[in-house]
């Protein structure tokens, strides 16, 4: 399990040692609640780590199947690595650059080092409960159903020759041990890459080792390019597996000859994975991204995980080169990276343990449309991801790409698929029309593949631009300019909350407008304007824009809530997003709430609000959906007096979002459109009794109220895309 030491608050690094140490101190107790200025939002990291434990519940919930389970354990590791790469980093950052002041009053007033005392007591804690989840729940339920994780020492005859087999022909030839001495210092070890640390103890005397009586260290990297899971020979109907590290660990005296291993253990190290550009210095943005993700590989040691039956003396050997405190060191008995089990179900070939397979549904053009364009022409097209096919979408990009009445496209990239079709349209689209495209190259993790997608468009002939310079580009936009067959040149466009991938349009849930409306497209075209010129169009309507016109529009629609309900007009607010941190909006939802605003909020992640506090937020519930799709759609409903508006968009309720990336939000105007939205999506999720956390004013996460029957909205929605398909 994890080792539990509290941190110092002048101890917190990124990989430079301390000037001094203090002696260690409790977290500091929480404050009572109560709606004062000292505690009016919940901390965001906190919050986080609170979602990331509703993901590990649907891991440890036995009514899921299995290898599903499976999956949202990994995704747990994989969600914790990346908030140790950037939110803790960068907590240590801060305090290493000297700025750990108190933070805003409504954050408690605490230090940031204050804030990390406390964060990394919560970490622990989550890392403890991922190994008793893998450890006494998921590895019993697999061998019960004949799936077994073996170790070495487990295996049969049959299996070790397999095994070594495997060994010899894939593995062995990759690997480069190393012994560290005076002429081999330690080997630069990659983020979160997996190795093997030992203890050796040479067995003749050297010159190279003065007292050969003494523990070496060698270290040796296992490789990434290898599936973590090695399948074995099993008996009829079963899987056996045995993980890559434990095969080499077995054969670790082949690659040490003529040393005595006293003791190996696994271990990994997490590094500072924020890029910090300069900019001003660099030839163009590409070029820095470039560099900077270089850099990003070799970043602070931020987290070491090991083995927990790893010696005291492996642990402090590494802890010290990593220039690591003692609380960023977490002993795990659960295998090292436990993401990498987010290949096993790929690998168990038994769909009784799995999701049922489910078919979206591809939109139908009516009897009197002959392509997408026709269809437009008359009427708006609402998609719901992924239970509506984003075949449509990418239909609606590659009809225009081979279309030659269509001049010109636009549009926007952040995240898109290894073999996406829309990369091969808008090259191919080049040869004949004008193709312009707005690359993010900052989309986190996604900056190599963003790097080469630029290069290759711009080989191409694609106009290929990054965006405002300090502002990532997150907006979803497609604009294709089409002359038809009646003479008249028109804008048809894409707007949507999610990113151009159809990968992860069939795991997450994400809404697609496709339009015509001549003052939504010219909207567009403002926009890519600002885009690739910084062209202040000035007014953007019906559009809402960040950096330029969001926050404020956000703001004026909550206030005109609110004087709706004073004047005794129906008055509610209905909001889906991926979080809600931006102070502005929570206290302007507060207001409203203490007007008589009915508020409903619906944040899969973090959420600093406080709901249900009498004087400040009786009227506002909070709400958290978990299961199989990841949700993502922002859907925002105001009920204006009787009046509805609905708007739907790439933005967040976060600073971030509205004030430091390109981002739209736009209205649904359609009646019919307009409530699906509202009578069949948000309402699906305001009725889940299923899969709902309903967020209490302590901070503290509970399930929705059983009540028969059970409703899961997933599930609801996955039925009603089934009826309509067969109609």
């Amino acid at each position: 399990m994890s080792e539990t030491r509290p941190p110092t608050a002048n101890s917190h690094r990124t990989g430079k040692p301390a000037t001094r140490k203090t002696p260690a101190k409790k977290p500091p107790a929480k404050k009572a609640l109560a709606p004062t200025p000292e505690n009016l939002l919940f901390d965001r990291d906190e919050s986080w780590m609170r979602f990331n434990r509703r993901v590990l519940e649907e891991a440890e919930d036995e009514t899921n199947p299995l290898l599903e389970r499976v999956k949202f354990l990994a995704i747990t590791a994989g969600n914790l690595d990346e908030f140790i790469e950037i939110r803790v980093a960068s907590l240590l950052q801060r305090i290493e650059d000297g700025f750990d002041h108190p933070q805003r009053p409504d954050e408690e007033g605490l230090t940031l080092s204050d804030r990390l005392d406390r964060l990394s007591v919560v970490l622990h804690n989550f890392a403890d409960a991922q190994c008793t989840c893998w450890n006494r729940t998921l590895l019993p339920a697999l061998a019960a159903e004949k799936i077994r994780i073996l170790n070495w020492s487990e295996l049969d005859r049959r299996a070790r020759a397999h095994a070594l087999a495997f060994y010899e022909s894939e593995v062995d030839p990759l690997l480069t041990p190393v012994t560290i001495d005076p002429s081999h210092p330690f080997p630069r070890v990659l983020n979160k890459a997996l190795c093997i640390a030992l203890l050796l103890r040479f067995k003749r005397r050297s010159r190279a080792i003065p007292r050969p009586e003494a523990a070496a260290l060698g270290v040796v990297t296992v490789p990434r390019s290898l599936p973590r899971l090695i399948p074995l020979p099993a008996a009829e109907g079963g899987f056996d597996f045995i993980l890559l590290h434990n095969l080499i660990e077995s054969q670790v005296g082949r690659m040490f000859r003529g040393y005595q291993v006293l003791s190996h253990a696994a271990f990994r190290v997490t590094r500072n994975s924020n890029l910090y550009l300069q900019e001003e210095e660099s030839r163009s943005v590409l070029e820095s991204v470039r560099e900077e993700l270089y850099n990003r590989r070799k970043g602070d040691a931020v987290r070491m995980e090991i083995e927990s039956e790893a010696t005291p003396e492996i642990v402090e050997r590494l802890r010290a080169n990593f220039e690591l405190d003692p609380w960023q060191v977490f002993r795990t008995d659960a295998p090292v990276n436990l993401s990498r089990l987010m290949g096993l179900p790929a690998q168990v070939r038994r769909p009784d343990l799995k999701y049922p397979d489910f078919h979206d549904r591809l939109y139908r053009l009516a009897p009197e449309s002959a392509n997408l364009f026709d269809e437009l022409r008359n009427r708006d097209i609402l998609l719901h991801h992924p239970f509506d096919s984003y075949a449509t979408v990418e239909n609606f990009i590659e009809s225009a790409a081979a279309d030659p009445a269509v001049v010109s496209i636009k549009q926007t990239l952040y995240r898109t698929s290894q073999d996406s079709p829309l990369f091969t349209a808008l090259t191919d689209a080049a040869q004949s029309k004008e193709v312009t495209v707005v690359v993010e190259l900052m989309a986190r993790f996604d900056e190599a593949s963003n790097i080469r997608w630029a290069r290759e468009m711009e080989d191409a002939g694609v106009g290929v631009f990054h965006g405002i310079l300090g502002l990532k580009t997150h907006c979803k936009l497609a604009l294709m300019v089409r002359r038809d067959p009646d003479g008249i040149i028109r804008r048809y466009a894409h707007l949507g909350t999610g990113n151009y991938n159809s990968v992860t349009a069939r795991l997450y849930t994400d809404i697609s407008l496709l339009t015509a409306r001549p003052e939504i497209t010219s909207a567009i075209q403002s926009v890519f304007r600002y885009l690739t010129a910084e062209s202040d169009a000035g007014s953007y309507a019906p559009l809402l824009v960040a950096p330029l016109t969001l926050a404020p529009a956000i703001l004026q629609l909550i206030a005109r809530e609110t004087a709706h309900a004073l004047a005794g007009r129906p008055a509610a607010i209905v909001a889906k997003m991926n979080a809600l941190l931006d102070p502005a909006t929570i206290h302007a939802l507060y207001k409203a709430s203490n007007a008589g605003v009915q508020i409903d909020l619906i944040v899969r992640g973090m959420c600093a609000l406080r709901p249900g506090i009498p004087g400040l937020s009786e009227r506002i519930r909070v709400r958290s959906i978990v299961g199989r799709f990841l949700e993502h759609s922002r859907i925002f409903s105001f009920q204006n007096g009787g009046q509805p508006e609905v708007f739907c968009g790439s933005a967040d309720w976060m600073q971030r979002n509205l004030f430091e990336r390109s981002e739209v939000v736009f209205p649904v105007d359609d009646p019919a459109l307009s409530d699906r939205l509202r009578n069949e999506i948000l309402a699906a999720y305001l009725a889940d009794n299923t899969k709902a956390r309903l967020l209490q004013p302590d901070g503290t996460y509970t399930r929705a109220p059983h009540s028969a029957p059970a409703f899961s909205a997933q599930d609801h929605l996955m039925q009603i895309a089934k009826a309509k398909d067969s109609a």
